[in-house]
């Protein structure tokens, strides 16, 4: 069985980003030969904030994104989100970060993968989202970069 992966924005994002070419890629060369691997899930959240992309990126994003699954939003999933809001986790303004945590939590994914060092790829922030998700009864997945995926021989 294939561990599951939820791609958030920013990583797809990656894929065309000529301003960092470190990220981009890191971010290629794993999508291209590690990517499936894995199960690769995307959301509709992802979907819409690359929809509101400007071209000529936004038909490259959906492009990569078309044969990802794409896992659903839930009652449970806003109400986990509401959650990390009121318990400080996330401010308001960052709810889309929230939501993207409670789609892999509540669906169980094994890895969030971000390359949002300020919201997501932070160990206090995953600190206080795993005491959060662990006394609610959620599951917490692992929040990493592409760069902790890539297989070394």
């Amino acid at each position: 069985m294939k561990l599951s992966l939820y791609l958030e924005t920013s990583v797809i994002g990656a894929y065309l980003d000529n301003g960092e070419p470190f990220r981009r890629d890191l971010t290629i060369r794993w999508w291209e030969h590690e990517l499936f691997e894995y199960q690769p899930f995307v959301s509709i959240l992802v979907q819409r904030e690359l929809e509101r992309c400007p071209e000529p990126h936004r038909t490259g994003y959906l492009k990569l994104i078309k044969p990802l699954e794409k896992i659903e939003l839930a009652e449970e999933v806003s109400i986990l989100a509401e959650g990390y809001i009121t318990r400080g986790i996330f401010q308001r303004k960052f709810m889309a970060d929230a939501i993207h945590v409670a789609l892999a939590s509540f669906h169980k994914i094994d890895y969030l993968v971000t390359w949002n060092f300020g919201y997501l790829a932070n160990v206090r922030r995953q600190a206080r989202i795993r005491l959060f998700n662990t006394a609610a009864g959620f599951f917490v997945p692992t929040i990493v970069t592409p760069e902790f995926l890539v297989h070394t021989p």
